[in-house]
């Protein structure tokens, strides 16, 4: 592990009525092998006991904000990114933990190898009933990966580690409510280097096996939103989007029979 006490790490975590499993979440933090982290814990008008969780674990490396509004996600994100004083970003929402190494892993690696800008890994997903099962069952890519995030997306932020420098030039898209985390990444792997550990660093728990109906309303239109947007930009550096077009017409399939009750 290395010895360079100034170097901190700033995890951000949304949290708008997290209660259920936020206190497995942040012991998951205050268990890691790195101790040089900030946790900056964002509350978004949250009513029920998350602020009394959060602040019953008295560590002044908690550093509790509150929205004065509700804000979505992504607008979240970003108020929360500007509070961070750390070289590098993590993420861990309040369903989901880490195992014991995973900020160490990251750090060293990023640390080590200067030519990437972020660092990510497999992870286990959570089932309801708490069977788990690793997320992608093969290699995964790394160096300037957005034509394989394209053809197959295998990030998820739980596992990401960032240089904090990066959101100088990148932010989440605060008009999304759904793909804001797909959006965000692969802008970052068209200009910047992505490594990769292949274990399973996190726990990330599936609440719900199919999207809702108004859920994958919302997520048709955010990927017609994107794809809008992103066509001809993609176009240009010669990265074809036809994977995405494809989704994007399956979904809306889905979505037809769903209101034809098939």
């Amino acid at each position: 592990m290395m010895k360079d006490n100034s170097l901190i790490v700033s995890i951000i975590m949304n949290c708008h009525n997290g209660e259920t499993f936020l206190k497995q979440s942040i012991d998951s933090i205050i268990n890691q092998s790195f101790k040089n982290w900030e946790l900056i814990f964002f509350d978004n008008v949250s009513d029920d006991n998350s602020l009394e969780i959060v602040e019953s674990f008295n560590d002044k490396r908690i550093k509790v904000f509150k929205s004065e509004k509700f804000i979505n996600l992504y607008h979240a994100r970003n108020e929360a990114i500007q509070k961070a004083k750390g070289k590098y970003i993590c993420f861990l929402d309040t369903d989901d933990y880490w195992e014991r190494n995973k900020i160490e892993e990251q750090v060293n690696f990023l640390e080590n190898n200067r030519n990437f800008e972020m660092v990510y890994s497999n992870f286990y997903t959570i089932k309801k009933d708490n069977i788990k099962y690793i997320q992608n069952n093969y290699n995964l890519p790394e160096g300037k990966i957005v034509k394989d995030l394209l053809k197959k997306y295998s990030i998820g932020i739980l596992t990401a580690c960032i240089k904090k420098k990066i959101f100088e030039n990148i932010l989440f898209d605060e008009k999304t409510n759904i793909i804001g985390d797909f959006d965000f990444f692969v802008k970052l792997s068209c200009d910047y280097n992505i490594g990769c550990i292949q274990k399973p660093l996190a726990f990330y728990r599936d609440h719900e096996n199919n999207l809702s109906k108004k859920k994958l309303g919302v997520y048709i239109n955010e990927l017609n939103y994107w794809i809008k947007n992103n066509n001809k930009r993609y176009k240009k550096l010669g990265i074809s989007l036809i994977n995405i077009k494809i989704l994007l017409f399956k979904l809306r399939l889905k979505n037809f029979l769903k209101i034809l009750g098939v």
